[in-house]
């Protein structure tokens, strides 16, 4: 926080310096290398295809590709536009000085913030994702991050998390939120740690066992949830409904790359830079997107309120990469950001993180199965309520030629999701999070009458697909009555 600046050009540097002798530090000639702008003119921006051939060839059991020191484990995460799932490379370092070392970061900062905390008098609920570790070699497994984290977690964590270990890995979803409620209930909970959906899922679960009506009489002691990955706005009404007290709430910037920022006191906006956890970060001004050559900057030159994507170094042997993130900056000197949603359309109010290309290819099976012909279409969430039941996608679909049976479209529709996307198919099961897409087929023209009353018609402006949040959603079903 003192010297961010100097702190970021030490980073970089012990990476090229660690990396210089791998297959990607020759081919960059990495030893030649000793500024940030010899850097950034030698190695050129990567998305994941770019560099998934050395990722694949390191899980087929090479060494010393991306990084200098053995790589035996990848975090499992969704997908890009050609791949159902992609695997981030996960290092000794990333797990030390990256991941683990942030979680300790944050219960310092916590600390600092509230030095009267009873947060360690008790223990850490940890809802992970699917936590099956799946084994490609003798030496290689994947897993989700959060069972990578779990599966190597030092002997001192055990101590502080519920539930034990075998619970926390489970992988069937009915059977571990049933195990998940009945072994934590007896124990004295201080914090929860979990995406919105999940927790929300087995705080229910747990006030039906109990028979209580908030989750304070459960857990009394309860005074801190630490959120991430999906944007904690709508799900707040909810939490403070179901917890029944005022706590504490904490956003971590954490994925599976790395662990980013994170909220160093509950009452600023914003969370604050790691910039000392071994990776470095440029940021690129989103209209760069797209060019041969964007042009990336440093922490020196951000502007507050201004939207960059974020371009990651890690100690993993990610090596300008361009994560997908949209980030702004909320002050500076410390460094604090929040993330404002991704490059690309997308929905991940569950942590399904759908973007286009799979809505797209979804689409195109659905109509392949079924006769249907599709002009075109919107999607956006429906949230879960305090009442209970899972959320849903609804879908707004301008048929060229409608399917002879809705139902079964719809059915084509969920499963060609499932089968593009892991992380959609994952919280699918069983309905737990998500309920089957909700679609109203529209007359045609509705589309068109929606860009013109927004004056944005013409062959420019286009229907957005997805959408996080329901504004265009509402916006047409407020129209839908004017046009008869």
């Amino acid at each position: 926080m003192n010297n961010p600046i100097a702190v970021q050009r030490e980073v970089l540097q012990h990476l090229v310096t660690s990396a210089q002798y791998t297959e990607f530090g020759r081919k960059y000639n990495f030893s030649k290398i000793f500024s940030i702008r010899e850097y950034k003119n030698a190695v050129p921006i990567h998305e994941y295809d770019d560099l998934k051939p050395y990722i694949q060839r390191i899980m087929n059991g090479e060494q010393n590709i991306l990084w200098n020191t053995p790589i035996n484990w990848f975090a499992k995460s969704s997908g890009t536009t050609s791949d159902k799932s992609k695997f981030i490379p996960v290092s000794e370092e990333s797990l030390q000085d990256c991941h683990y070392k942030g979680a300790k970061d944050v219960l310092t900062m916590y600390y600092n913030f509230n030095p009267e905390s009873d947060l360690l008098t008790g223990k850490g609920l940890v809802i992970g994702g699917s936590h099956t570790i799946s084994q490609v070699n003798e030496d290689v497994h994947y897993g989700d991050l959060s069972a990578v984290l779990l599966q190597n977690s030092p002997f001192w964590g055990h101590w502080i998390r519920t539930p034990e270990l075998s619970i926390a890995l489970l992988d069937e979803w009915e059977d571990k939120i049933e195990r998940l409620a009945r072994n934590t209930i007896a124990e004295n909970v201080t914090s929860i740690s979990g995406v919105p959906t999940w927790t929300l899922v087995l705080i229910r679960r747990i006030l039906e066992i109990t028979g209580k009506r908030s989750l304070s009489e459960v857990w009394p002691s309860l005074e801190l949830y630490i959120h991430g990955g999906v944007a904690f706005t709508p799900y707040w009404e909810q939490f403070r409904i179901l917890i029944g007290k005022d706590i504490n709430y904490l956003y971590m910037y954490h994925a599976s790359e790395a662990g980013f920022a994170a909220q160093g006191n509950p009452n600023n906006d914003g969370m604050i830079l790691f910039l000392d956890h071994g990776i470095f970060m440029e940021f690129m001004p989103v209209e760069e997107y797209g060019k041969s050559q964007p042009e990336t900057i440093g922490l020196a030159d951000v502007e507050l309120g201004r939207q960059y994507a974020l371009v990651v170094n890690t100690n993993g042997g990610l090596w300008r990469y361009l994560l997908g993130d949209t980030i702004q900056f909320v002050s500076r000197y410390p460094f604090r950001i929040r993330v404002s949603g991704r490059l690309k359309h997308f929905i991940n109010a569950f942590g399904e993180e759908v973007i286009v290309d799979n809505t797209d290819k979804a689409i195109a099976i659905a109509c392949g199965k079924t006769g249907a012909v599709v002009n075109d279409y919107t999607a956006a969430p429906v949230y879960l309520s305090s009442e209970g039941g899972s959320g849903a996608h609804e879908w707004m679909i301008e048929f060229e030629q409608e399917p002879g049976d809705l139902k079964a479209f719809v059915e084509e529709l969920d499963k060609a999701l499932q089968s593009i996307n892991s992380d959609y198919e994952a919280k699918r099961h069983k309905n737990i999070a998500l309920g089957l897409p909700i679609v109203h087929p529209l007359n045609k023209g509705v589309f068109t009458a929606w860009l013109k009353s927004k004056g944005k018609l013409g062959g420019q402006h286009k229907v957005p697909r997805l959408s996080n949040d329901r504004k265009y959603i509402e916006e047409i079903k407020a129209l839908l009555p004017t046009l008869g």
